[in-house]
């Protein structure tokens, strides 16, 4: 006779398992714990098979006799039900590892091992942030190009135009990254080139004028808080490196006496390493400076500690407290500003000039063949230019500046 929930939910555990026979190849195995599991016996190539269906009362009995007919129906038609369950097992474990969110963090896990610092790893999972919710369960390869599209489409609607075009990048990266390990056929983002609103350049702000510039750097001099703060401000006008590098700088980088920095490709936007030539006034600010952070790791540790540097936000503050709003100057414009002037200088080739901003060439053929490091002209810029803006600081006779025409 055919079991009835009744005589299911009554079913007692005993010493040892038994069986409960609802005909039809499906029974219950009671087992001695009090676990109640539907079973199912049949036979496939001659041999005797047991099939596990699930358990009660999360399968329901009427639940438990579908399975037991589709599996009938299997085997009827020359599929072992068992050998399908297990393919099925096979391949839902096999889209679990492949969703689009475990390949994304196993592309930023190697990005990790490559030595990418941990805020450009920061800025990667905040960017995918934005897809996740809609796309990180799905299997990779499902994914198509115009889900892709919903998903920028909603951070363009924020207003976030540039933000929109680099996640496509970034997801394109992901799928590049499956498409290599033999997860994915195609990368979908290929597709949506020229579909985004193409964001508006905005340069940072800067003062790239002599005279005003001579006026930032009185105003810096003269600047009334931490003087670690301005040493910083002092220092980033005189090597116009980017304010990250800067900030994160370790004493272990610097040969005062040879009058260098050698900041590790690590460090560097391009990855590649990178060495600063060290007029004398910057030698002497870092000496003044070595007096009071010499013991510690960092040139510029952070307030809450020494292992920390300094925060991003502390030398555009002090430039807003200084009086200079943030659309006339940040700290990243002193690169702009030492860029306009050295090359309105007319007196250094703009090969040095673009090497001692750590730029890289545009034209990916000629970069691959410049191993020029243009260093005794660098260090000569780098004196020359220190020199100039002791002359602008100082309010005397300004040098006009002319188009560039080459070294002079």
């Amino acid at each position: 006779m055919p079991l009835t929930d009744v005589e299911i939910r009554n079913a007692k555990p005993r010493a040892k398992p038994y069986k409960l026979s609802d005909g039809g190849w499906l029974y219950l195995l009671v087992e001695p714990s009090g676990s109640k599991l539907w079973r199912m016996g049949y036979r496939f190539a001659g041999k005797e098979k047991t099939l596990s269906l699930g358990a009660y009362p999360q399968l329901a009995l009427k639940d438990a006799r579908n399975k037991r007919d589709e599996a009938k129906a299997l085997a009827a038609s020359g599929v072992d039900p068992g050998e399908r369950r297990k393919t099925v097992k096979a391949r839902e474990a096999l889209e679990r590892v492949n969703t689009f969110d475990a390949i994304a963090s196993e592309m930023l896990e190697k990005k990790r091992r490559e030595g990418k610092t941990e805020k450009t790893l920061a800025k990667n999972e905040w960017a995918l942030g934005f897809v996740r919710p809609s796309l990180g369960a799905r299997p990779i390869h499902e994914i198509t190009a115009p889900e892709i599209l919903a998903c920028l489409r909603a951070v363009e609607e924020r207003g976030r135009h540039e933000t929109a075009v680099r996640l496509r990048a970034l997801v394109g990266q992901v799928f590049r990254y499956a498409i290599a390990t033999g997860r994915c056929g195609n990368d979908p983002t290929f597709a949506l080139r020229g579909a985004l609103t193409t964001p508006t350049v905005r340069h940072r702000p800067a003062i790239v004028e002599p005279v005003p510039f001579g006026g930032l750097l009185r105003a810096i001099n003269g600047y009334a808080g931490d003087p670690m703060t301005r040493i910083a401000l002092q220092l980033l006008s005189l090597t116009f490196v980017r304010p990250g590098e800067l900030r994160n700088a370790e004493w272990a980088e610097f040969d005062l006496d040879a009058a260098v920095w050698s900041i590790p490709a690590g460090r560097m936007k391009m990855r590649r390493p990178h060495r600063v030539p060290l007029a004398s006034q910057a030698v002497a600010l870092l000496r003044e400076l070595h007096d009071g952070t010499g013991r510690c790791r960092l040139l510029f540790p952070g307030l809450r500690s020494v292992e920390r540097p300094m925060s991003e936000n502390t030398l555009n503050g002090a430039l807003r407290r200084l009086g200079f709003a943030q659309d006339e100057m940040t700290a990243h414009g002193f690169r702009a500003a030492a860029s306009s002037m050295l090359n309105e200088s007319g007196k250094w080739s703009g090969d040095a000039i673009e090497r001692q901003l750590a730029h890289a060439d545009p034209d990916e053929v000629r970069r691959a063949y410049a191993r020029a490091d243009f260093w005794p002209e660098r260090v000569e810029m780098m004196t020359w230019w220190a020199d100039y803006l002791d002359r602008l600081k100082a309010g005397g006779e300004v040098v006009t500046l002319r188009p560039a025409t080459g070294r002079d």
